[in-house]
């Protein structure tokens, strides 16, 4: 059997079952699905620090007690 010149990352198991349910509900094959989202991720992580896409943590909302 010959070896494959890629290196080929195993899944986290808990991704597998959510992963093909999305690729069936967007009737796509899931190495199609799982290469957008790589693909994304990867992009989000050469976004400089200080773009519009970075979350902010906002402080929770408590209502105003009547006076």
């Amino acid at each position: 059997m010959s070896q494959s010149l890629y290196y080929s990352p195993r899944l986290d198991e808990k991704l597998i079952s959510p992963l093909y349910h999305a690729a069936k509900a967007r009737r796509i094959p899931m190495t199609r699905l799982a290469s957008l989202l790589v693909r994304e991720g990867l992009q989000r992580l050469e976004e400089p620090a200080n773009s519009e896409s970075t979350f902010v943590r906002e402080e929770p909302h408590t209502p105003r007690q009547p006076e």
